[in-house]
């Protein structure tokens, strides 16, 4: 439930070391509350003229130093339209339900949590593929999953800490008539943080994660083969601190990890803080990062007749698509530099500059598999890893205290794309497809308290435009006003787009054109 969020952190940048691959631009950590801290029963309602929303919760305390929660949620959301009008199949709906139970000992933390859902959302184009002339809209993807979290953290007599968590996860997913799946993962990670020897401040851990995929290709046309995968990822990482002086400290760190598809991946950070005052930090960093191959990398195959109906040609390929069974990982080497200050008690900002090189990006390149000519009876695609490119950007965010009641805060991101072809290439198409990204975007808030009981924010927002895809620039407004009609019990009204639609990503002839929505709210706790 949004209710128990504690905080969001946004990591920006790589975090290939303590995160592993996959984590090339940022991280997103989502930390929810103890079950201590949500006692009591909670329910939200929540409607408008785009969705609605209801949710309860009730917590309570268990024996020995131990206590609990459960919560029970459903949401909608309706299709979206174009810009003319005519609905997008995006509408969706989803029932959740779980739990939480802590136990804080001396010296012990114990955490176990677990989700259960199912849902069902639409496939809007172009999620469909041409058959004769014929375009039959793909059905709308049902999903059912559940999954079970338990983490167990240690404080050792000699003063390091130890934590050891483990998870299960099911995820059941139908999309008509392509295919049906069921993933089933297992995770084990450990992570052990030394006390500090002299001025290094030492921690290492190791993960291991193994996944069974079973697919059922229903469909004539796409097909992931092999269908029934097993799949291992281990990984091994180490992470030192080293105070240098008082005010200077180095950190540097690596991580291994072995995947089935590309082997051992090395996964290297090294970063450099200066304090140049209390108030004040330089920083630099300089790490290595990689996307790894999926399935969908790996092994997605396109029939033949999806694109070329009839038989095919003697000694013709039965693929068009026919996977990517030497493709690589992405890889990206991040150089970073930024000061983080607060010039002002009510005042602090920070200020990042990155340069990216990219490696080894993924690209779909023509195959004759023997074939003398460029017959479409004998062509056929495979994935590849020949293209490469260089970003360059800034990012910057600001808060300032402006009354004991008023807070303003704001942040700016530009971005410079550059994507090539490696000789022998002959995807066109893959540096604009890869390329599509605003140039910059803005935003600011202000979150107010008009008095002890009525809150107003405001968040504007705007993006520049997107050139491949002719996606105009757009400016954003949303707006929450909340009122505490006693206490417990809270009412909110909140606007989405407000003053004006516009389009956010994709093609002029499929995209969606989001429209202003507005939800009322209602929050009792007791």
């Amino acid at each position: 439930m949004l209710e128990d969020i504690d905080r969001i952190e946004v990591i920006s940048g790589p975090g290939g070391t303590l995160w592993g691959v996959n984590a090339v631009n940022g991280v997103i950590n989502i930390l929810t509350r103890s079950a201590k801290d949500t006692q009591g029963d909670l329910v939200a309602v929540e409607g408008g003229n785009q969705g609605a929303d209801t949710a309860f919760r009730h917590g309570g305390m268990l024996g020995d130093g131990g206590s609990f929660r459960v919560y029970g949620k459903y949401f909608e959301r309706d299709h979206t339209s174009k810009a003319n009008g005519d609905p997008v199949n995006d509408a969706l709906h989803r029932s959740q339900a779980g739990f939480r139970a802590d136990w804080n000992r001396p010296g012990d933390q114990v955490m176990v949590h677990g989700n259960v859902y199912d849902g069902n959302e639409g496939q809007p184009e172009p999620g469909q593929i041409a058959i004769s002339g014929v375009n039959p809209v793909l059905g709308n993807v049902s999903s059912f999953g559940a999954n079970l979290t338990a983490r167990w953290e240690h404080l050792l007599d000699n003063g390091s800490n130890i934590g050891f968590q483990a998870y299960y996860d099911r995820t059941e997913r139908t999309a008509p008539p392509m295919y049906k799946e069921s993933l089933d993962i297992i995770d084990l990670q450990l992570q052990h943080s030394l006390r500090p020897i002299g001025r290094h401040t030492l921690t290492w851990g190791a993960n291991y994660r193994y996944g069974m995929n079973r697919i059922e290709n229903t469909g004539a046309y796409v097909a992931f083969l092999p269908a029934h995968v097993n799949q291992k990822w281990a990984s091994l990482f180490a992470q030192d601190e080293i105070a240098l002086r008082d005010n200077l400290r180095l950190t540097l760190g690596a991580r291994i990890e072995r995947n089935d598809y590309t082997g051992n991946e090395f996964l290297p950070n090294a970063r450099l803080a200066w304090k140049l005052a209390p108030d004040h930090l330089l920083w630099g960093a300089v790490s290595r990062t990689v996307r790894a191959p999926s399935r969908v990398d790996a092994d997605t195959y396109l029939y033949r007749s999806a694109l070329y109906p009839g038989p095919p040609a003697p000694g013709a390929t039965p693929f068009v698509l026919n996977g990517g069974p030497e493709v690589r990982s992405e890889v990206a080497r991040v150089y970073e530099i930024g000061y983080r200050g607060q010039p002002a008690p009510r005042l602090s900002y920070s200020i990042t500059a990155f340069h990216t090189d990219y490696d080894d990006l993924r690209t779909q390149e023509i195959n004759l598999g023997g074939a003398p000519t460029l017959d479409p009876a004998y062509v056929f695609l495979t994935y590849a890893n020949a293209m490469a490119g260089k970003t360059d950007g800034i990012e910057t965010w600001g808060s300032y205290q402006a009354s004991p009641r008023w807070r303003l805060s704001a942040g700016f991101t530009a971005l410079k794309e550059r994507l090539w072809l490696k000789p022998g290439s002959s995807d066109t198409a893959a540096p604009n497809a890869a390329g599509n990204d605003p140039a910059y975007s803005w935003q600011l808030r202000s979150s107010s308290n008009i008095s002890r009981s009525q809150e107003l924010d405001f968040t504007v927002r705007h993006v520049a435009s997107l050139e491949n895809m002719d996606v105009p620039a757009y400016t954003a407004v949303d707006a929450r006003f909340g009122w505490k009609l006693r206490h417990g019990l809270e009412l909110s009204v909140i606007g989405q787009n407000l003053f004006g639609h516009h389009a956010e990503y994709g093609s002029s002839l499929y995209r969606s054109d989001l429209s202003p929505a507005v939800y009322v709210k209602l929050l009792w706790q007791g």
